[in-house]
């Protein structure tokens, strides 16, 4: 009667969960699927079924879908690249740097630090282009004073770029910093002390005690801010347009503008698809070489 009863409370803390799972993930996976084998026009009662055509479309040279989808993405690994490692290092330094803090000022830099997280991207695109406009912008008001040229840090390239990620990570870098922060906490004081008594220095301790305790830590940062990056739409869409022509333009703008622009909702969903599909490829790409096999076959 107790197992039955311990099992019926365990499947109530688990039903909320698994509720908001079928409702905002697993239902719309599956009708998405569903709509990507039809010719799907917002604006018909009538979306016939066309197989695969929607998927060879995108990997047909001579379709329009074709370079929509492949520009966008070529977008959208730039961004992932030039975002990911200053989200993860900076991040892990931010992290180290607050916990070297004396206990009574901590709290306050965790706090101030994580505070842009909790902003929404609108707020986020605001901010920035009041900082950046080219000619009311903050930074170039400044430049102007000190006698500089004004930088067209929305309107040319590499500037675009360098504006987006550096809006994204001031906006996000919270987030993986308090992860840091737990991980660190975690690691054994006295494999530190060890340490020390081997004669280590603070550099050697941070290579051989502090990055192998938190490597799965590590991982799941990585993974996690790769798969945001993949993501990312509202800072591109706010601050540049896409522009300057369409070097920012990243994937999910252009799959917005095929779902609701042209109306056609199953190539859409193709496209969503098979990037969904591509970033699960690439995590785990990750995590094979963040966990290389040894020799024996253990992992």
């Amino acid at each position: 009667m107790n197992s039955k009863r311990s099992k019926f409370t365990s499947a109530l803390f688990v039903l909320p969960y698994f509720i908001m799972f079928m409702a905002f993930l697993a239902i719309p996976l599956i009708y998405g699927l569903y709509i990507s084998f039809h010719n799907w026009d917002l604006l018909s009662s009538s979306h016939p079924f066309i197989g695969l055509k929607n998927y060879i479309d995108i990997f047909t040279p001579s379709s329009y879908k074709n370079s929509l989808f492949f520009d966008g993405l070529w977008n959208t690994l730039q961004f992932v690249l030039y975002s990911v490692p200053l989200l993860v290092f900076i991040g892990l330094g931010l992290a180290l740097l607050v916990n070297s803090l004396p206990a009574k000022i901590r709290g306050l830099f965790r706090t101030l630090y994580f505070i842009p997280y909790s902003i929404s991207v609108s707020v986020i695109a605001i901010i920035w282009l009041w900082l950046l406009d080219t000619n009311s912008g903050l930074i170039n008001n400044y430049l102007l004073q000190m006698g500089l040229d004004p930088i067209p840090w929305l309107t040319k390239m590499p500037f675009a770029w360098i504006s987006i990620v550096a809006a994204t990570v001031w906006w996000t870098i919270g987030f993986n910093m308090i992860i840091f922060i737990n991980a660190l906490n975690e690691v054994p004081e006295d494999l530190y002390e060890a340490g020390a008594l081997d004669g280590a220095s603070a550099w050697q301790k941070f290579v051989h005690i502090t990055l192998p305790t938190i490597r799965p830590i590590m991982l799941f940062v990585v993974i996690t801010s790769t798969i945001a990056s993949f993501n990312i739409y509202g800072q591109p869409y706010l601050m540049t347009g896409g522009g300057p022509g369409d070097s920012t333009e990243v994937l999910l703008m252009g799959i917005v503008q095929e779902a609701f622009e042209q109306r056609r909702l199953g190539s859409a969903s193709a496209m969503a698809i098979v990037m969904a599909l591509i970033m699960v490829v690439i995590s785990i790409v990750q995590f094979r070489i963040s966990n290389p096999k040894k020799k024996g076959g253990e992992s």
